[in-house]
């Protein structure tokens, strides 16, 4: 059982449709966490479970009282909102101006949200959106508890470039400035490419070999698919069978690659969904809203 955090360094390479895809076909329960100290995004773009909208003030916001006195990792459902489909989500802040509330919170989430899954009533594993990341972001105080921090970038000189210096930045920050340490410490530094369709394999083990010459102690996971269509279905805007989706197809490839490069993870064997009594199992364990055949998560 693991915390999972997913960033940026710049620009907007796709995170939060990254973590909610990687959530809604993630192979035990999660619970996906809108971390980004700049405000969330799923108010805005994703149903509720009853089919309104999801409630601003429960999640992050609500939260963050309660971390001040302490938290106990089962505290976090008691502020999760269940999205159409059956992915629980804590809700994001509503915009910067609302992230000093977390002001020195940071690290008693990140401890919550790493022992969730050794919680004896309700495990899960946390996937945790933290949006774009600088030097100064408060958000890295999470980072240190996580098990894996997911870079994801675009293929583009410019952002490849920064997504080098950031995994190198982050591996100093969080295991020492022995260059190559991030290879042997926790958590560990992983990217995740957004490409077109086509010459991914290629693209994959170039910027490994980039990776690996600037000593950065990251490694390139896997990538995923520029599927406009498909973000949309994902954010409920546009009707489909998300499940044949390039998004979702990727977002199952990313998943195994995970599991074969960072097994470890999860040895203490998996822990069963919500949605797995009250939905249907798609392919590739993507749990799915019963009445759409989505996967869990995806939005009306």
């Amino acid at each position: 059982m693991a915390l999972i955090a997913l960033a940026a360094d710049k620009g907007s390479p796709g995170v939060t449709t990254t973590a909610v895809a990687l959530a809604a076909v993630w192979p035990r329960r999660a619970l996906l966490a809108e971390t980004d100290p700049a405000g969330g995004d799923l108010v805005y773009r994703s149903a509720a479970a009853h089919g309104g909208q999801l409630d601003p003030n429960t999640g992050m916001l609500s939260i963050a009282a309660t971390a001040r006195r302490g938290l106990a990792a089962d505290q976090l459902w008691d502020h999760a909102q269940p999205l159409a489909g059956g992915l629980e989500v804590l809700v994001g802040i509503g915009g910067s101006e609302q992230a000093a509330g977390l002001a020195g919170t940071w690290p008693t989430l990140g401890r919550a949200f790493a022992q969730l899954g050794d919680s004896p009533h309700a495990p899960a594993d946390v996937i945790a959106d933290c949006g774009r990341i600088n030097g100064d972001s408060p958000v890295l105080d999470l980072l240190p508890h996580a098990s894996l921090v997911l870079l994801v970038s675009r293929t583009t000189p410019e952002a490849l470039a920064r997504v080098r210096d950031r995994s190198a930045a982050l591996g100093a920050r969080l295991h020492g400035h022995q260059r190559g340490a991030a290879q042997l410490g926790t958590p560990l530094i992983g990217v995740l490419l957004v490409t077109e369709a086509g010459g991914a394999a290629k693209l994959v083990h170039q910027v490994n070999d980039m990776l690996m010459a600037a000593q950065t102690g990251a490694r390139v996971v896997g990538s995923f698919a520029e599927d406009p269509a498909g973000a949309e279905q994902l954010a409920g805007r546009r009707r489909g069978r998300l499940d044949k989706s390039l998004l979702v197809r990727s977002a199952r490839k990313v998943v195994v690659d995970i599991q074969q490069q960072y097994g470890g993870l999860w040895a203490s064997g998996p822990a069963a969904g919500p949605q797995a009594a009250a939905g249907t199992a798609g392919p590739g364990g993507t749990a799915q809203d019963p009445a759409s055949g989505r996967p869990a998560g995806a939005g009306r």
